[in-house]
């Protein structure tokens, strides 16, 4: 979630190995101040200016609703910028409050609308907000070499990304990272429709707090939300239309409002989506993003092709790496789950990618010539270099879902042959096997077999390889599927199943499923009311079939010789996942007597051949 808050406070007030918790205060002088908007709202800022005057510096910028603090001008944050290399190189540090947030003034709107064609000074946005406080930078902050970059994570990635459109003419390097960019399709609030509850709820316990003006700090939460077990916590909430109960978050949190209110693909949720405004965008830019992020991935893969799409003449460049959400920020990321690396790969990303993006576009020095997209290839634990994203040289391979729960890339030639299950929204399948008060950081690479064995779920496993399969891009499942009830959610999950003695540390008994270990690659949602058009549902008539295609995110991996691929299906991934209550109807109005049984049959015959569409690098 853009909770990414708790984890930016963290690297900005704690030193990284070897450096003096001083560094900051002997090297840069703070100021404190407002800077006024067109429409006569102050934001308020923070810069660090080097005290070293021997050269001109850039300026490196960022916006945040997640606090400037520490705040007062004897008051100095024990770290600057993106990383620590950066810090010693020496640029004017730029922070902000964004408008509405901590101690700015205004009223702050969820992923503030792109307002393309502004008629006068009242009508502003994050574009016009960066450009205004660019514009007083240059002008009043001595010692500048004319030149900003721009840069940020999940909430602040967006506003970097924001200052693209209509930007300033100083603005000479932008580094969205992990930025939010749709959030009813693929990033945080909604993936497909389907709203992610665990997150939400948690986050915006906090985030979506309202305020009475300016603050240093909002208090506490707005309720508590101690539990040891996420799982039971949100079967026994029930409805989602119970967050709205006095307990929770009884109408406080205008945001947990508008989530609520707009459950299809709307006005509020478009112009919530800034990429049909990446248009010719020259400024160079480095997308950066993390293969097991589980709020943003589809945000950092999407600004990249929005921007290639959109601008036939651009500098754009893409860096996905095997990280959560954030951590290529980090000190260290040599190892996630039961992944090893071999490599410190998080302080690659920063020696050898964003320190030279910046320094080269924003001070001259060094050189440039990074692929346009490199991309970390778990499986082989190798960083890959391209020419663009996806790469030309893939073939789409057709896996089909088969009879006796295989996985063929031959179409099967039997007629109506299917696979059921019953989604039972009082006993949903779990997204983790862990029982914990909190988010799993690491379902997105989770050993599948506590789901495998449940008779909710579909599972298909192809033969052994007999040689590595690398697979690079896109993943679209299609399934046909009919359902007894008029709407139900399609979860379908792409699995690399490892030998259980090539993973350290897991259990290698045998099971009735596989003997092996089932590491999950991909998985994605869809409620399948929108399987045709987001902003006008339809209703899934009983019994009859109907073609559902689920585009999951991309990937870079290779299943190695040996190795099966597996693809599971399931209709709930909870509490990840809100329950759908299998009935067409606006979900947030779900009473508790909505929620029924549906019967699914995922089919597999010569006239329906479910299958799942994978990218293989030729």
């Amino acid at each position: 979630m853009k909770k990414i808050f708790q984890f930016l406070f963290f690297l900005i007030n704690v030193p990284s190995f070897g450096q003096s918790a001083d560094f900051v205060k002997e090297n840069y002088t703070k100021i404190d101040t407002t800077i006024t908007m067109r429409d006569g709202i102050k934001l308020y800022t923070i810069i660090y200016l080097p005290k070293d005057r021997s050269e001109k510096y850039p300026f490196l910028m960022e916006r945040t609703p997640y606090s400037v603090a520490p705040y007062g001008e004897n008051n100095y944050a024990r770290r600057l910028g993106p990383n620590t290399t950066l810090m010693n190189e020496k640029y004017i540090f730029a922070y902000q409050d964004v408008r509405g947030r901590y101690m700015s003034e205004g009223h702050n709107k969820e992923v503030t609308p792109y307002i393309a064609n502004k008629k006068d000074k009242t009508q502003v946005d994050e574009s016009s907000d960066t450009y205004d406080t660019i514009d007083w930078l240059l002008k009043n902050i001595g010692n500048n070499n004319g030149r900003v970059g721009l840069y940020g994570i999940s909430y602040p990635g967006f506003y970097a990304t924001a200052s693209l459109p209509a930007a300033h003419p100083a603005i000479k390097a932008v580094s969205p990272q992990a930025p939010v960019t749709d959030e009813f399709i693929g990033d945080d609030a909604n993936h497909n429709g389907a709203f992610f509850l665990l997150d939400n709820f948690m986050f915006m316990n906090y985030f979506g707090k309202e305020r009475n003006g300016p603050t240093e700090d909002y208090g506490s939460s707005m309720f508590d939300t101690k539990t040891s077990d996420v799982y039971q916590f949100f079967l026994n909430l029930g409805p989602v239309k119970n967050t709205q109960s006095e307990k929770y978050f009884n109408n406080r949190s205008y945001i947990w409002n508008e989530y609520l209110a707009h459950d299809t693909y709307d006005d509020y949720w478009q112009k919530r989506n800034i990429r049909p405004f990446l248009k010719n965008i020259k400024i160079p830019t480095l997308v950066v993003g993390g293969w097991f992020d589980a709020e943003d991935l589809f945000g950092a893969l999407h600004t990249y092709k929005a921007i290639e799409k959109q601008s036939p003449v651009n500098n754009n460049y893409l860096v996905m790496g095997p990280w959560t959400h954030g951590a290529w920020a980090r000190n260290g990321w040599n190892k996630f789950g039961t992944y090893d690396f071999g490599s410190n790969t998080s302080q690659y990303f920063q020696d050898s990618l964003q320190t030279v993006f910046f320094n080269y576009f924003l001070k001259d020095k060094g050189k440039w010539n990074t692929s346009e997209a490199t991309v970390f290839e778990t499986g082989s634990n190798e960083w890959k270099h391209f020419n663009q994203w996806p790469p030309t040289n893939i073939s789409e391979v057709n896996y089909y879902l088969d009879a006796d729960k295989k996985l063929s890339t031959k179409k099967n030639n039997i007629k109506n042959s299917f696979d059921e299950y019953i989604s039972d929204p009082s006993n949903p399948v779990p997204y983790t096997a862990k029982v914990q008060g909190r988010r799993n950081n690491e379902y997105m690479v989770e050993d599948q077999r506590f789901a495998a064995s449940r008779n909710d779920v579909l599972v298909y496993e192809s033969p052994a390889l007999i040689d590595d399969v690398t697979i690079a891009g896109n993943i679209l499942a299609d399934l046909f599927a009919s359902i007894s009830t008029t709407d139900a959610d399609f979860i379908v999950k792409l699995i690399d199943v490892v030998p259980a003695d090539e993973i350290n540390g897991v259990n290698p008994t045998k099971d009735p499923v596989s003997g092996n270990f089932q590491r999950l690659v991909r998985a994605e949602v869809m409620r399948g009311k929108f399987r045709n058009d987001y902003v006008h549902p339809e209703p899934f008539v009983p019994g009859q079939i109907s073609d559902v295609k689920i585009n999951l995110n991309d990937v870079c991996h290779t299943f190695k010789k040996g190795h099966r691929i597996m693809v599971q299906v399931q209709s709930s991934w909870f509490p990840l996942v809100d329950m759908n209550p299998q009935k067409f109807m606006r979900i947030p109005d779900a009473n508790e007597s909505d929620f029924q049984k549906s019967t699914i049959h995922i089919y597999h015959d010569k006239d329906h051949a479910s299958k799942i569409v994978i990218p293989v690098l030729k």
